[in-house]
């Protein structure tokens, strides 16, 4: 008895570096891109001379709304992922939280004015519009869930609006890699690569995170806000 209960000890101990060793490398992941983009946005818009703007010469200001509350997300996101279980942390993690939202909710309004003036095609402004729509959607889940004390489905909803934050970055990354590939960069090719790039992350999140729990002995429940285990 006492060996199997050392086993079952060393199992679930492995399983659980397995588990910290597996999101540690999903928000690397996540980091680096962020790094890169906010680098790469900063390289593009930082004069404002920069030939960047010239589809935005109008509407900058939509733009700079857009790029401000997203670049504080992109920051903030990770620092609330490492540091939310932390007592000492906590005041400051409720407080980051709300500035997270805030922001969500600047990038979500320049995101709006963007859309509302674009000359872009239907699909291409279709494809962005439901972008802001999950971004809206997987923050307002989140802030519900935490004002109700549910804070295992509060912070699942949030990392899904992390990954869904992240679409501007990995369109970016995506639409040069299906140029290189032969692609054409119509507007059906652009408002696919949109889609993709919160659909494809959000599954794949979905994905690790079940796989990770199975790992761990405990399959996931369907997703439903209004259960515990969404």
């Amino acid at each position: 008895m006492a060996r199997d209960a050392i086993r079952n000890d060393v199992s679930d101990a492995r399983r659980r570096v397995m588990a910290r060793l597996g999101w540690s490398l999903v928000w690397l992941l996540a980091l680096g891109i962020s790094v890169e983009f906010l680098v790469a946005a900063y390289g593009k818009y930082h004069a404002l001379d920069s030939a960047a703007y010239a589809m935005f010469m109008t509407r900058r200001g939509w733009l700079w709304l857009h790029l401000a509350g997203g670049a504080v997300m992109l920051v903030l996101g990770p620092l609330q992922f490492f540091s939310q279980w932390r007592g000492r942390a906590l005041r400051w993690h409720r407080w980051a939280g709300r500035v997270y939202l805030i922001a969500m909710l600047v990038a979500f309004i320049g995101a709006c004015g963007l859309i509302a003036t674009s000359p872009a095609p239907l699909s291409i402004r279709l494809a962005f519009s439901m972008t802001a729509a999950m971004l809206l959607t997987t923050a307002l889940m989140g802030f519900i869930a935490i004002r109700r004390r549910r804070v295992p489905v509060h912070q699942r909803w949030m990392m899904r609006n992390y990954v869904v934050a992240l679409a501007p970055a990995i369109f970016r990354l995506s639409l040069p890699a299906a140029i290189a590939l032969g692609q054409v960069p119509t507007p059906a090719l652009i408002a696919t690569l949109l889609w993709m790039s919160w659909l494809v992350p959000l599954l794949m999140f979905e994905s690790v995170r079940w796989w990770l729990r199975v790992r761990a002995g405990a399959v996931p429940l369907p997703i439903t806000p209004m259960t515990n285990a969404p």
